[in-house]
């Protein structure tokens, strides 16, 4: 498996050091809805995990949330109450929004408050090695004593330090340098350091996860391309400089998203939230938006894309609910050969896109040709063995589930509403036999009513549930 590593600018071949790979993942800062921008690395990253797995590649995987911040703080001020209920109450938010997006629970999912000693530790290990200071109740990192500052954003200090921000003041000994620590002030929350009353800086938090619960050095770290510079070349700094180790081996970056080819700002009146695009099109839309397309190219959302992603998955579920039904009327036998093999040609195209940096672009297209296939030679074909239509399921839910989608919408076989539909299915087709076609129009009305949707096939009737 090939990944594009933003520390080198080339595809190189992915092994993990160890037994499993150690994943860290940036999470969210928890003082609001999710918005979709933070929805594709989570489903992107998410797919890395599975396929990962797909492929017999243990993984340990984390990721943070970022529960004390100025963002936070500010919320909780302006609310009259404390910065830990507001972070407690996005954090519930949060695994509403991941779990309708078919997002895998990390193996650890650490706070930054839950890790105030490691981070105080890292602080002390960089002020003894002459990289970090204390100014006032503040810790800077010098930014300048870093040689290798600017290797992940490949760009030259100089460069960096005429684009800063923050021009220099009697607190910084250089506009680069950043805040490890941070002395209290009124209204934050603060915790004792031998610096005083204070919190951790932003970057430092990551760094002090990532060691704690994977290491000094990981495998890979992932996150949106916004933290290349300064975020992830901060932790890059701290870490290396503390721990004497490089710090992750690959680091992996997913594309912005545009709204109606716009860059998404809630000045521009363009900012939604999960929360909002589910409430109109659901989950598994936004992630199928997400991963059809290659991770590091740049995606557009608007309404008429997503209406398009509502109608793939509309082909994907009927494609599923076909073969079940074909299955119901397939004949014993053995599957056949030639569909075998095609089968295993789908799944080492399949794997082949996905080996070539994630690209699940190029998977999907292979999702699709598959589908093809199995409607044309499986669905609505008489003679065709139960073998071979369920290898073309096994197949379609074994790759579909790899990329995390056909979960939003259950199969047809919930017993009790499979047999209410069976049930006046039958008396439907008593109805017509004896052409009672009043009663047969009466009970296929009932069955729209209820959301169930008819279909007379030469096979017998083929039902389904009716999606918003």
């Amino acid at each position: 498996m090939k990944l594009y590593n933003t520390l080198t600018r080339e595809k190189q071949e992915f092994q993990p050091m160890g037994e499993e790979a150690t994943i860290y993942a940036c999470g969210p800062t928890v003082y609001n809805f999710i918005h979709i921008g933070n929805a594709r690395p989570l489903c992107v990253f998410d797919v890395l995990r599975r396929y990962m797995a797909y492929r017999g590649m243990p993984v340990r995987f984390v990721q943070n949330f970022t529960d004390v911040d100025d963002k936070i703080i500010n919320k909780a001020n302006s609310e009259g109450v404390s910065s830990t209920e507001i972070a407690e109450r996005y954090i519930a938010e949060y695994w509403t929004d991941a779990d309708g997006l078919n997002i895998q629970r990390a193996t650890v999912h650490p706070k930054a408050t839950e890790n105030i000693d490691e981070i105080i530790d890292i602080v002390k290990t960089l002020i003894d090695k002459g990289y970090a200071y204390q100014s006032g109740s503040d810790v800077y990192f010098r930014t300048l004593k870093d040689e290798h500052y600017g290797k992940l954003s490949h760009q030259p200090i100089e460069d960096l330090e005429s684009g800063a921000r923050i021009d220099v003041s009697d607190v910084k000994e250089d506009a680069l340098d950043f805040a490890l620590w941070k002395g209290a002030k009124p209204g934050e929350p603060a915790w004792e350091s031998p610096w005083g009353m204070g919190r951790p800086g932003w970057h430092i938090e990551c760094s002090a996860m990532a060691r704690r619960y994977l290491g000094k050095t990981i495998d890979i770290h992932c996150g949106g391309e916004d933290l290349v510079f300064p975020h992830h070349e901060n932790e890059i700094a701290q870490s290396e400089c503390a721990n004497g180790a490089p710090f992750a081996r690959f680091w992996v970056h997913n594309g912005f998203i545009n709204v109606d080819k716009r860059k998404m700002s809630k000045s521009l009146g363009n900012f939604f939230t999960v929360r909002e695009v589910a409430e109109k099109f659901g989950y598994e839309p936004i992630r199928y938006l997400m991963v059809s397309s290659h991770y590091r190219s740049p995606i557009n959302y608007s309404l008429e894309i997503m209406e398009q992603c509502v109608a793939a998955l509309d082909r994907l579920y009927t494609c599923r609910d076909n073969l079940n039904f074909a299955l119901k009327n397939a004949v014993d036998g053995s599957a056949d050969a030639g569909l075998l093999d095609r089968l295993g040609q789908y799944r080492s195209r399949f794997c082949a896109a996905m080996d070539d940096d994630l690209n699940t672009a190029d998977a999907m297209g292979v999702v699709f040709e598959m589908v093809r296939d199995a409607n044309t030679t499986l669905v609505g074909v008489d003679g065709v063995s139960k073998q071979s239509v369920q290898a073309a399921l096994d197949a379609l839910e074994e790759l579909t589930g790899v990329l995390g989608l056909l979960y939003e919408r259950g199969q047809e076989s919930d017993d009790d509403l499979t047999a209410h539909v069976e049930e006046l299915i039958e008396k439907r087709a008593k109805a017509r036999k004896e052409k009672n076609w009043a009663e047969a129009d009466r009970i296929r009305d009932q069955l729209k009513e209820e959301g169930i949707v008819l279909e007379d096939t030469p096979q017998g009737v083929k039902w389904s549930k009716k999606t918003v």
